[in-house]
């Protein structure tokens, strides 16, 4: 009987496991529901370097998949970070273009400035990322 009960447990673990992952994508998972708040400053103190501001281009932005961030540049010299795991079914985000932050799994798309959702089936914002700019550098943090 103990080892039935293991069985189960494993088997729900497993599968949490798989629905983590989300739609498929090897690269998905991640949680979900912070209202967008993203910073950005001149302060040098920042975490880990996510990306180079001229790796992000003005009016579109770059998804970092490995850290599971978007970031984006909505106006000359002003960036944005928020998570790149879609708030539909945890899918990561695939791609910024024409304004919006993309997934590529059911269609949603989020705005590049707040990441409020512009087309469904998402209905909540992309969670925003703290993040600080100093000298070329975009850091978490």
């Amino acid at each position: 009987m103990n080892a039935r009960r293991r069985t189960v447990l494993v088997a729900g673990a497993a599968g949490a496991a798989a629905l983590a992952t989300g739609c498929g994508s090897s690269d998905g998972g991640g949680g979900e529901d912070a209202s967008p708040t993203p910073t950005a400053s001149g302060d040098a103190t920042g975490g880990a370097e996510l990306a180079r501001t001229a790796d992000v281009p003005v009016g579109g932005g770059t998804v970092l998949k490995e850290r599971k961030v978007v970031v984006t540049q909505p106006e000359e010299g002003e960036f944005r970070a928020f998570s790149a795991v879609c708030t539909h079914a945890s899918c990561l985000v695939s791609a910024v273009s024409e304004g919006t932050i993309n997934c590529s799994c059911h269609g949603s798309k989020y705005s590049i400035t707040d990441a409020a959702v512009e087309a469904g089936p998402a209905t909540r914002p992309l969670p925003a990322e703290r993040i600080t700019v100093s000298g070329g550098s975009i850091r978490l943090g």
